[in-house]
C-alpha cells in the first residue's frame, strides 16, 4: 500500500479530491473511500460527497493492486491471418482488449490464449501478444506479436510511424472540406481522470481524415492516425466539432442516434518481422455499422 498526503486548497467533494490524489476515476476514488481508506484531518471519511474545505489535511491509502490471473477463454475469434510471428484478429464491438479491473474475463486476450499456442510476453501476463489496442467499442483490425522478437518489431514500426493504420468513422455534421489534419496535442484530461483532451501541454498527435462521402446530418470518413495516443480519434474529431456518432463519452448529446461507437479499424498494413514482406489486411466494417450508415444514406 502507499499513502498519500494533500493539503486542500478549495472546496470540493471528497471523491473529486481523491480522484485527483490518486489519479484515478471517482468511481475507483469512491470505492477506496467506501473501504474507510482516506481519512479527512484525522478522521476515516466513508462518504463520498464529504465536503472537504480549504486547509482540510486529506490522507489517501491506496491498496497494492490485485495481480490477475488470465485464463483461456473458448470465445469465438476471427482470425484473419496467422503464422509462426503473427497474426491479424477482427475485433468485434464491445470486446475489452485486455484483462483489468472490472473486466477479468471474456477479452481478446482470454481469446487468444485459447486460440494460440504461442504469444509474445513483453506486454505482461495481462496483455500477451497485445501490440497495440483498440478501445473496447472499436471494431475491427488487430495484430497479435507471438513471439518477443516480432514484438519488438511490430513496436518499432509504430514508433517509427511506418505502419498505416486506417478507420472507417461516421462524425456527426456533415463535413465541407473533402480532407483535412488535426495536429493537437492530448493528455488525460485534468476536469475528468476517465477522458483525454486537447492540451497545449500533452503528446503530440497527428490525424488526417478524407471525406468518403456525406450523410443526412452526418459524415462517413477515413481517418489515418500517424500517432497512436488514447482515444485519439475521438478527441480530434470532438475538437473540431464533429465527434464520432455514439460516442458515449465524446459525442453529442442530440447528435445522430446510433446503436455503437461508429469507429472501425478497417485497413492495416505493416512489414513483416521476418520476411520483410510488405502486409495488408482489411476487414469490412460489421452489420450494426453498415446498417447505420445506409440508414443515414437513404436518408439524406
Amino acid at each position: 500500500m502507499k499513502t498519500i498526503r494533500l493539503q486542500a486548497e478549495n472546496k470540493a467533494r471528497l471523491d473529486v479530491v481523491a480522484a485527483e490524489m490518486g489519479e484515478c476515476s471517482r468511481s475507483q476514488a469512491a470505492k477506496w473511500i467506501e473501504q474507510g481508506l482516506c481519512r479527512v484531518n484525522g478522521s476515516v471519511r466513508a462518504k463520498t460527497g464529504f465536503s472537504v474545505n480549504p486547509g482540510d489535511a486529506v490522507e489517501l491509502t491506496i491498496p497494492d493492486p490485485v495481480e490477475l490471473t488470465v485464463e483461456k477463454e473458448d470465445i469465438p475469434l476471427e482470425i484473419l491471418y496467422e503464422d509462426e510471428d503473427v497474426a491479424v484478429v477482427n475485433k468485434p464491438w464491445g470486446m475489452v482488449v485486455h484483462p483489468a479491473p472490472g473486466h477479468p474475463d471474456g477479452t481478446l486476450v482470454n481469446a487468444l490464449l485459447y486460440a494460440m499456442d504461442d504469444l509474445s510476453g513483453i506486454g505482461g501476463v495481462k496483455r500477451p501478444g497485445i501490440v497495440h489496442r483498440l478501445d473496447k467499442d472499436t471494431s475491427g483490425l488487430l495484430m497479435i506479436a507471438k513471439n518477443d522478437q516480432a514484438h519488438e518489431s511490430l513496436s518499432e514500426q509504430l514508433r517509427e510511424r511506418t505502419m498505416d493504420k486506417r478507420y472507417l468513422a461516421v462524425v456527426d455534421g456533415e463535413m465541407k472540406d473533402p480532407s483535412g489534419r488535426i495536429e493537437k496535442p492530448i493528455a488525460r484530461s485534468k476536469k475528468d481522470r476517465k477522458k483525454m483532451a486537447v492540451d497545449p501541454e500533452g503528446r503530440y498527435a497527428l490525424t488526417e481524415w478524407t471525406l468518403k462521402e456525406n450523410l443526412r446530418g452526418a459524415a462517413l470518413l477515413e481517418v489515418h492516425i500517424l500517432t497512436g495516443r488514447t482515444h485519439q480519434i475521438r478527441v480530434h474529431m470532438q475538437s473540431i466539432h464533429h465527434p464520432v456518432a455514439g460516442d458515449p463519452i465524446y459525442g453529442m448529446k442530440n447528435g445522430v442516434k446510433a446503436p455503437r461507437l461508429m469507429l472501425h479499424a478497417w485497413r492495416l498494413s505493416f512489414t513483416h518481422p521476418r520476411t520483410g514482406e510488405r502486409l495488408s489486411f482489411c476487414a469490412q466494417p460489421p452489420e450494426t455499422f453498415a446498417r447505420t450508415v445506409e440508414k443515414l444514406r437513404i436518408h439524406s
